[in-house]
């Protein structure tokens, strides 16, 4: 896994905070210190619970432990556990900080040609500057990114995009390809493979950020209009100028999944990457309604995220709920115990379309190909499910309903 991590290095383009020498020399120390954690420490987590944290609890509560809540008051106390927590937390505040001096120092030139690229996107960009951002949003630095997704400081900033762009890189530690865009193709790859025939014109895709899992269905439906939503100005503004500077017109909109404004049967395909852990329990049954509203008949809803907590075992459930504790995740827990099938039936899709499926991570497919050949494709091949929202093993959950015909 180690070499691995250094096989892919972020794919230049025109708006992309490229870091100095002694930048990308911090910005590699922080990703590889996630990387050892992961790869290193993590590991140990499982014998430390099953040698000594899970018999504590027992003698202590007269019983073993039940669920994730259970191993958690199990671990907490117990050395290993700190360590590992406390340095998980340190390396994600470190990418982060290692990513500002770059941003701060080029900012100017990046939001120069950032201006003069969107002018060039011939799809529609569309901000306002009295947007009611979600309290879900700001009452936190999700990620422990500084400022939050969505900090604005005016009409035409950009920062938090072009810091969002860098950092969520070294946060994936490179797993998600060079262009960040791991998911989209992933998705994409399963619909071509699993529903022959479908050839969406009109895509939504829900919590786009930067856009980077919007851009593969432009390249994979180039007929189709795409368009990507965001409550986050900063981040659409960026996006669409990042669309543009790799060659797509894709246009983007400040709209909430939960209440979009669009008229009703806009879209053949509604997609979303890692949003739904990131709104909250009343937004998350809205954006499914939402999702039905805004499909015609026939069209397809997918939401790619990890799998909700009754595919897991509870350790894997504690490992990962710890995205909640540590990482300025709130509803990450919250949203793998809901029950997503009846979410999406309330909202109108009919039952037996309703499934979980795993969409195969493209980049691994990629390493693994006949074209491709290099000494850590073996590293990633065998990789295993490890903790982390960007560290799913080898496939993406996706969630797939079907509006009716009508």
């Amino acid at each position: 896994m180690t070499a691995m991590l250094n096989t892919f290095q972020q794919g230049a383009h025109p708006v992309l905070a490229l870091p100095d020498h002694d930048e990308a020399g911090r910005q590699e120390f922080a990703k590889s210190l996630k990387g050892f954690i992961q790869g290193r420490l993590l590991p140990g987590l499982g014998p430390v619970y099953g040698a000594r944290a899970a018999k504590r609890f027992e003698r202590e509560a007269g019983r073993a432990p039940a669920d994730r809540h259970d191993i958690r008051k199990a671990m907490v106390v117990d050395p290993y556990f700190q360590h590992y927590a406390a340095t998980n937390r340190i390396a994600q505040e470190l990418i982060w900080d290692s990513v500002i001096d770059t941003v701060e120092r080029r900012l100017p030139e990046i939001e120069a040609a950032a201006k003069a690229l969107s002018g060039k996107n011939k799809a529609p960009l569309e901000t306002r500057a009295d947007f009611p951002t979600p309290r879900y949003v700001t009452a936190l630095d999700i990620h422990c990114m500084p400022g939050g997704y969505a900090e604005s400081e005016g009409p035409d900033d950009i920062a938090a995009g072009v810091l969002y762009d860098r950092g969520v890189y070294l946060y994936a530690m490179g797993y998600m390809g060079p262009t960040n865009d791991d998911m989209g193709r992933s998705v994409c790859n399963y619909i071509k493979r699993n529903m022959p025939g479908f050839a969406p014109t009109a895509i939504l895709d829900m919590g786009c950020t930067v856009g980077h899992s919007t851009l593969p269905f432009k390249e994979a439906f180039p007929d189709a209009e795409v368009t990507g939503i965001d409550v986050a100005g900063p981040q659409l503004r960026y996006a669409h100028a990042r669309a543009a500077g790799l060659g797509l017109d894709v246009g983007f909109m400040q709209r909430d999944a939960s209440d979009t404004g669009f008229p009703d049967a806009s879209f053949d395909l509604i997609v979303s990457h890692i949003l739904l852990h990131e709104t909250s329990g009343k937004a998350m049954p809205a954006i499914f309604r939402e999702c039905y509203r805004l499909l015609k008949p026939g069209g397809v809803m997918i939401h790619a995220d990890l799998p909700p907590f009754n595919l897991m075992d509870p350790f894997t459930q504690f490992i990962l709920d710890n995205e909640t504790w540590y990482n300025n995740e709130p509803f990450w827990g919250a949203m793998r115990e809901l029950d997503q099938v009846k979410l999406a039936m309330d909202a109108g899709f009919p039952k037996e379309t309703i499934r979980f499926d795993t969409a195969p991570m493209a980049i691994m497919e990629f390493s693994s190909s006949e074209s491709y050949k290099a000494e850590s494709t073996e590293a990633l091949a065998e990789r295993e499910f490890a903790a982390g929202e960007y560290a799913p093993g080898g496939g993406w959950e996706v969630l797939i309903a079907q509006k009716g015909a009508e």
